[in-house]
């Protein structure tokens, strides 16, 4: 069975620091433990203290001063995993932990996950190629030489980096190795961590190069591991559950969060907060616990995206160039049907296609699955079709000769209806108003991923307050929006009642427009 060396690099709290090694301990498993040498004397002392007398439990050979984004933060990490593995011969793992994460499964759990995969566990991504890093500096981060740190010496940081640019003194990456990054929390197998000490022993070059770069705790491992390791040996994922906020900085969870991150296909979760010790006792408890099962969900990052977006509407200061040097056409019509219920605006444009034979597409800015010709690779991913969008309809018109077509959007994408109304064609808009029940709103947080068929009511009713108010909110900004062209059939009217507003828009007879109002089932879930 998996007996796992949990590293524990910390600077505070030493009542957590204390409660976090007994708790793991207890459960067969081992802790080396460094506290910052820049901390409290007192509290490092507390700690030995109330430790000392916990064969399971060791200490960093040799404490440093850690700083963020320096060397000193790998150097304690192999200081202390030097420690774990000559304390710890039984130990087959090695988990970087910090003092703020917490374990979201049981004991027996992750002793079983991990005996049912012999491979590493780390993030490592290509540095220059993944994208992994959002904001911030990338290549710099390598390429020249940081001795500086940059949040407490930004002059001294900003000053050397650029006399280097200056002085054309960028450096080149070690010949034999591919710089990799990812996240710094990362599960090992023991034989790995074993060929990564040996590796620096014999390998001074690298060492020499990795303590002057900026932000190693993200680089060295990830590099390393998979110099040493063949590929599928390796999970290019962590097992500790962590999210960042757009401004970078980690989302802390609290104590209502408990059944949230029980959830997640993780074993871990960062970082939990101070504040929160009813979360912290819960997730104590059920780490000692046994026989417990677990619904794995998922849909953490998920709903995270989905809460904080609901308060960013998203409207652009300046066009993107794209928008400015392409239009659609001045003699065309692009109809845009708008509806949350997806499967009714398929059924109505279907309809439409076999009696007015106009070229239609489906939700062609929201699924990635909707058919579409070939169009020169424009038309390959959602991201592409969303940023060059009018190109993209310029194409589909040309693609079919025609002068009109129907296209699907979903209502949360008011910008891009926006966008189609600023072109120099014609546009007009046609809203499919339909009732929402308890059972459509859960449907739909499935279909979106933001919640699973094990997701719990309490949940669930939150979640749906939520998206019931999206749902409201997305219509009144249709309404309010003033559209030219805007007409709306409704799932309470009558046929009759609709065939004037759908008339109006596809601009057809009254009869023809009938007979589309009266498709069967149309409004049926």
């Amino acid at each position: 069975m998996a007996k796992i060396a949990y590293i524990l690099l910390c600077h505070k709290d030493p009542d957590g620091v204390i409660a976090q090694a007994r708790r793991l301990t207890a459960a067969g498993d081992f802790i080396a433990i460094h506290f910052d040498l820049r901390s409290s004397a007192k509290d490092y002392a507390q700690i030995q203290q109330a430790l000392s007398g916990n064969p399971a439990v060791a200490f960093a050979t040799k404490r440093v001063r850690c700083g963020w984004g320096e060397w000193s933060l790998v150097q304690a990490t192999l200081n202390t995993v030097d420690a774990a593995l000559r304390a710890f011969a039984r130990a087959t793992h090695v988990y970087m932990l910090s003092g703020d994460c917490m374990p979201t499964k049981t004991a027996e759990y992750v002793h079983g996950f991990l005996d049912s995969s012999d491979c590493d566990f780390i993030e490592s991504f290509d540095f220059f190629t993944s994208g992994w890093i959002k904001t911030g500096m990338r290549d710099e981060r390598i390429l020249y030489r940081h001795w500086f740190n940059e949040r407490s010496h930004k002059g001294l940081f900003y000053t050397a980096l650029h006399w280097q640019k200056r002085l054309k003194l960028e450096r080149k990456v070690p010949h034999d190795i591919q710089m990799m990054i990812g996240s710094q929390w990362w599960c090992l197998r023991r034989r790995t961590v074993e060929q990564v000490l040996a590796f620096c022993k014999t390998r001074p070059d690298v060492m020499r190069f990795f303590r002057t770069t900026w932000i190693p705790d993200e680089t060295f491992f990830q590099t390393l591991v998979r110099h040493l390791v063949p590929q599928p040996q390796i999970r290019t994922r962590t097992l500790t559950f962590l999210m960042f906020t757009d401004y970078g900085y980690p989302v802390t969870f609290y104590n209502d969060q408990y059944d949230l991150l029980i959830r997640q296909d993780y074993l871990f979760a960062r970082k939990i907060s101070p504040d929160a010790q009813g979360l912290k006792e819960r997730l104590g408890q059920l780490y000692a616990a046994k026989g417990i099962s677990f619904a794995i969900s998922d849909e953490g990052r998920r709903l995270f995206n989905f809460l904080v977006g609901r308060g960013r509407v998203g409207r652009r200061f300046s066009r993107r160039f794209w928008e400015t040097e392409s239009t659609i056409g001045r003699d065309r019509t692009l109809l845009i049907i708008t509806c949350k219920k997806w499967h009714i605006a398929k059924r109505l444009v279907e309809r439409i296609r076999q009696i007015t034979k106009l070229p239609t597409v489906d939700y062609v800015f929201n699924e990635a699955s909707t058919p579409l010709p070939d169009l020169g690779g424009i038309q390959t991913t959602l991201e592409k079709r969303t940023r060059h969008r009018r190109a993209l309809m310029r194409m589909l018109f040309d693609y079919w000769q025609t002068n009109v077509l129907v296209v699907c959007i979903d209502p949360a994408n008011i910008d891009l209806i926006q966008d189609f109304y600023n072109d120099k064609s014609q546009t007009r808009i046609l809203e499919i108003h339909c009732a929402f029940s308890e059972d459509d709103l859960i449907g739909h947080a499935k279909r979106i991923g933001l919640a699973a068929d094990h997701t719990p009511p309490e949940v669930l009713d939150r979640l749906l307050t939520t998206i019931r108010f999206d749902v409201r909110f997305e219509k009144d900004r249709i309404r309010d929006a003033g559209f030219a062209g805007y007409q709306q059939m409704r799932q309470s009217a009558s046929v009759d009642e609709n065939t004037v507003p759908l008339a109006k828009f596809l601009d057809i007879p009254l009869e023809l427009a009938r007979e589309i109002a009266a498709t069967p089932s149309l409004f049926v879930d």
